[in-house]
């Protein structure tokens, strides 16, 4: 091989797999070799050292028998004198002067020449031992057994000599390598060293039970926390000892629960050697020993910090930019209500009108107002904080009976089709008939301004199965009209964004929509791509109980009385509006300003037939938590709420008092009282039920 080839070579190339070592427990057998022309003295030979168990091989001639001594080794040889051609002594002469077989005992056999002359000829030409024709057996054996076990003893030896040298080699070779390896292993584990300080990545193992001693912690800790690693290991709580109060009840269990789930992820905040909390991101899993035990925490740490302060300046950013367009969007609507509402009051007041044109200004004044009220309620339902009035309907009925006003409401450029699934039977859920409604005729007058030339509008419902519960009820709502971009399905669902001209629209419908379904504990899907149609999903969850009947329309005949009611408002304006109304309808009236003053009447033992009270007010004590005083205090005692806006911790659950939405007409709250105080007593009707039975 030429130095140029040689330099391609891989390193390592050369380095040869080490050889096993010999097998001591092999049998050793050794080879004869029999040349004679006479194929009966061949046959005589083989027959007398048959025993010994010796592979045996017999050769012709001298030709023969030098050929096989190119390639095999033979224990001994025996070699005929008189042969024709190539006699014994010439083959001896040319077996002796090869240095392959130079040492291979040669016993000569012969039945001519046994003179003296001839024998010490024999010896000569390297002939070890001479055996005279016809051959005895006996004597054969016994020859060609010393010559044979010699070679075998010499085999056993070089053997031996061989296992002893694989041993040196081998322990050599082993040396090597462990040197090697242990080369190889500090320069990993300096390379690893300089890495972990590298990083920003402080790498922990810790024990599984509280408070997580530190079995190891990486060097790189300190650059994040000010302290050195020694301190996570010497002492047992420092770790957990720093993580803020209010955190730290949560990152232990975070920590525990990885014993069932196999890993844990938390953020904590820790308080570091300059007196600084700093955030840290602590992630891990459970290293299980042998047998499957929980045995040790593998995890890392990363300081959080700079990106929590990123986390929360954009969401104060968009926080803020929420606000200002939510801001923007209702000081717009209100200011043009209150300008109404302002202009016909001071036209009122300052001038003497004809009553027809009274009536105008009266008539504009409630539109305003209603506007108001219904823009307030838009946004409650955006945020998911309106009072809902939920029932068990089926959702194929509503649609059903709510179709005419939706084709009305879309015109006749625009098709409705429904593709109601009634297969399925009765598709019952339980939300607010008339928020569903209103959610339904949004998207269609929606559909309606995305088809300017006309289009199909299509309203299909159908039982979407979930993996957990009764799975969803699925009303979608598809159009085909000029969709929508990527930037505006983005941005559809936030309050007052919208497409349309100025005045075509406030932007709250969709609003509406969305906070309506994910407060009724349902979900909102929507396709839509520019020139393609768009199509709204609304899944609400789906339930086994049955339809109930749908309340009737408000009432606008006012009915009043002469019962007595605890009225209960902190708004001084709005109780003299309620009291004046109230009185007005006959009824007697006693006012309070909270709930201590409420009580205080309560107690007084004065009678009050019914407690009107607002649900919001000062000094701690809600009308929730007022209404169920008094109702300890006076069982029969009805019960009203009211409110505009219930607040945080203020949802009334299971309807537990009727509550009346601010603002409220004086028809449906006069309605509202009438069922309450002609609603019979349940204690007056046990003891007519308990008369009749007797």
């Amino acid at each position: 091989m030429t130095k140029t080839a040689a330099a391609r070579v891989p390193q390592g190339a050369w380095r040869a797999e080490p050889k096993g070592p010999p097998d001591l427990d092999a049998p050793l057998q050794a080879r004869i070799l029999i040349v004679d022309d006479d194929e009966r003295n061949a046959f005589a030979a083989v027959q007398a050292l048959e025993e010994l168990g010796h592979e045996l091989v017999v050769a012709r001639s001298g030709e023969e028998a030098l050929k096989r001594l190119l390639t095999e080794e033979f224990a001994l040889i025996l070699l005929d004198l008189h042969m024709p051609g190539m006699d014994g002594y010439e083959t001896a002469a040319l077996i002796r002067s090869r240095k392959r077989t130079a040492d291979t005992p040669i016993v000569f056999l012969t039945a001519i020449f046994r003179d003296e002359a001839h024998i010490f000829q024999a010896y000569s030409a390297g002939a070890v031992d001479v055996v005279f024709k016809p051959v005895d057996p006996f004597i054969l054996k016994a020859k060609t057994k010393v010559f044979t076990d010699l070679y075998l003893k010499t085999q056993e030896a070089n053997r031996q000599s061989a296992y002893k040298q694989w041993l040196l080699d081998e322990h050599t070779r082993v040396k090597s390598e462990k040197a090697q390896t242990e080369r190889a292993l500090r320069r990993a584990e300096a390379q690893q060293q300089a890495i972990l300080k590298s990083l920003p990545i402080v790498f922990t193992s810790r024990s599984i039970e509280p408070p997580f001693q530190t079995l190891f912690v990486s060097e790189s800790v300190k650059e994040i926390t000010g302290f050195p690693a020694s301190r996570f290991t010497d002492e047992a709580e420092f770790g957990t000892s720093r993580i803020h109060p209010d955190d730290l009840e949560r990152t232990v269990k975070s920590i525990q629960n990885a014993l069932k789930t196999g890993h844990y992820s938390t953020e904590f905040r820790w308080l570091c050697a300059d007196g600084q909390y700093r955030v840290l991101h602590d992630q891990g899993v459970i290293a299980p020993s042998d047998d499957g035990e929980a045995r040790e925490i593998f995890g890392v740490i990363l300081d959080a910090t700079d990106r929590r302060s990123l986390e929360e300046q954009l969401a104060q950013a968009r926080k803020m930019e929420a606000v200002g367009q939510l801001t923007g969007g209702v000081a717009h609507d209100f200011n043009n209500l209150l300008t109404v509402v302002l202009g016909n009051i001071d036209m009122l007041a300052r001038k003497q009108e004809e009553e027809a044109r009274r009536a105008r200004r009266f008539d504009a004044i409630r539109q305003a107002a209603e506007r108001g009220r219904d823009l307030t309620r838009q946004l409650l339902a955006f945020s998911r904080r309106q009072h809902l009035s939920p029932v068990t309907l089926d959702v194929n009925a509503l649609i059903r009976d709510f179709a005419p006003l939706m084709r009305q409401a879309v015109g006749e450029a625009v098709t409705l089709d429904l593709e109601l699934d009634e297969a399925a039977g009765a598709l019952n859920t339980h939300v607010d008939p008339t928020q569903l409604e209103t959610a339904l005729l949004n998207l269609a007058v929606n559909a309606r301004d995305a088809m300017p030339e006309g289009g199909r509008l299509t309203i299909g419902t159908c039982r979407r199965p979930s993996e957990a519960g009764l799975g969803f009820i699925c009303v979608e709502v598809r159009d085909t009209g000029v969709g929508m971009s990527t930037e505006v399905r983005e941005r559809v669902f936030e309050p007052f964004f919208t497409t349309k001209e100025v005045g075509k629209g406030s932007g709250l419908g969709l609003s509406q929509v969305y906070g309506f379904v994910r407060q009724s504990e349902g979900e909102v899907e929507l396709e839509s791509h520019v020139g393609a149609g768009t199509t709204f999903r609304l899944l609400l969850p789906a339930t086994e109980a049955k339809a109930e009947v749908r309340a009737e329309t408000a009432p606008t005949e006012v009915v009043g009385g002469t019962e007595r009611i605890l009225l209960v408002e902190d708004d001084a304006t709005v109780l003299a509006l309620t009291l004046d109304v109230l009185t007005g309808l006959g009824y007697k009236v006693t006012t309070a300003t909270n709930a201590a003053e409420a009580l205080a009447v309560l107690h007084s033992g004065a009678e009050v037939d019914l407690l009107f009270t607002d649900v919001v007010m000062p000094g701690g004590v809600s009308g929730v938590s007022l209404a169920r005083t008094a109702r300890e205090l006076r069982p029969d005692l009805r019960v009203l709420l009211t409110s505009g806006f219930v607040g945080d911790g203020q949802v009334i659950e299971g309807r537990e008092f009727p509550l009346l939405d601010k603002p409220y007409e004086t028809a449906v709250m006069a309605s509202m009282l009438r069922k309450l105080l002609d609603r019979p007593d349940k204690k007056r009707k046990r003891a007519r039920e308990s008369a009749a039975a007797e």
